[in-house]
């Protein structure tokens, strides 16, 4: 099982890829982990990665794949794994795409969480107590979301074109959109 989670913030991803991840017994493998940990490597991929953050630019969509290839090869991903956060562009979906070519293997599906904006920027500003991030802000929460509307909803319609793209209402408690997920995925 190799899927990709798709969704604008506050659909609810980061719940929902635990969840995944715990009942299919694949690793959860998010970009921001998956660079600090090249960091913290100090390999090569790594120094390169810190260099670019250091000196407070982007990193490529190439330098990305290049950490998610690294990460991909690892032998916990060997019965599948679960990306969230990757692909974040189309170009990105495109590198992975080969990248996955090469080895003669390729997603078993993408899922797309679907939630009304209103209702994803309800969530964000009634997110609170430990787990709350500082970007959570009204604000905040309106340019992230115009981020993804505009750089990574592109990447939905590319799985759509794939034949892959399965969209998924993010509406309802927890075990309801889980339960909608795992069918989508088993299918």
């Amino acid at each position: 099982m190799r899927v990709v989670l798709l969704g604008p913030p506050g659909a609810g991803k980061g719940t929902q890829a635990v969840l995944i991840c715990k009942k299919y017994g694949i690793p959860h493998i998010s970009t921001g982990d998956m660079l600090r940990e090249a960091v913290a490597s100090g390999s090569e991929l790594g120094k390169t990665v810190k260099s670019v953050l250091d000196a407070g630019e982007l990193v490529t969509d190439k330098l990305v794949m290049q950490v998610v290839g690294d990460r991909l090869r690892r032998e916990d991903c060997a019965r599948g794994y679960l990306l969230d956060g990757v692909p974040r562009t189309v170009v990105q979906a495109e590198i992975l795409r080969e990248m996955l070519a090469e080895t003669s293997s390729a997603l078993t599906s993408v899922v797309q969480l679907s939630v009304p904006e209103q209702v994803l920027l309800d969530r964000i500003r009634h997110r609170g107590g430990a787990g709350a991030r500082t970007d959570d802000t009204a604000e905040v929460a309106a340019k992230r979301l115009q981020v993804y509307w505009t750089q990574t909803a592109p990447v939905a319609e590319f799985y759509r074109q794939e034949g892959l793209l399965v969209e998924i209402d993010g509406v309802g408690s927890v075990e309801e959109v889980s339960e909608r997920i795992f069918a989508a995925v088993e299918r």
